[in-house]
């Protein structure tokens, strides 16, 4: 079974689970953004094969991993202590970007190389994050990356619609590394 496979039957296991989301609905409660960010981190670690390395820095070796509902933007956030380092790697990681539904029954996975992301946010980035922190208050350094940038420029992985696979690129990897 190929990673684009287990990586389907994962998200049809616990992320598009029918049952919790009719529950949720049944008790009027918010479906859109009950997933935890770590279960989309696992999904990507299925995906791409890799696994996570230490606490801080990428979520997986090699690349990032985002979610956001469909529409939405995907939140790059730098705390105090690592902020730097942590802007460098994001230049020279690749980035998996999940977008769901509001019912998790559509999803599609697109991935960028971290360099293609470098010179118009990470980079652009790094001196505001620097001024930010000058403040001994601040805790926190948030930035995001729109929709529609990642829809024009990602190289599109898999889709679900309606619960089904609907499209799937088994060597996206290997395209990613020859974009």
């Amino acid at each position: 079974m190929g990673n684009i496979d287990q990586a389907f039957e994962f998200y049809s296991k616990h992320i598009y689970d029918a049952e919790k989301i009719k529950l949720l609905k049944d008790n009027k409660l918010k479906v859109a953004g009950h997933v935890h960010s770590v279960v989309w981190e696992l999904f990507g670690a299925i995906l791409t094969g890799q696994k996570a390395e230490g606490i801080t820095g990428a979520d997986l070796v090699g690349w990032e991993v985002k979610s956001a509902k469909e529409g939405g933007s995907y939140e790059y956030q730098y705390h105090r202590n690592a902020h730097l380092e942590k802007l460098d790697e994001d230049c020279i990681v690749n980035h998996l970007y999940c977008s769901y539904s509001d019912e998790y029954d559509g999803l599609e996975v697109r991935v960028m190389k971290g360099i293609d992301l470098s010179d118009e946010y990470f980079r652009k980035w790094k001196p505001l994050c620097i001024r930010k922190y000058s403040n001994p208050d601040n805790l926190r350094f948030r930035k995001s990356i729109g929709y529609g940038h990642i829809q024009q420029y990602g190289l599109l992985v898999l889709q679900v619609s309606k619960g089904e696979l609907v499209f799937r690129k088994d060597n996206f990897e290997d395209m990613l590394d020859n974009r």
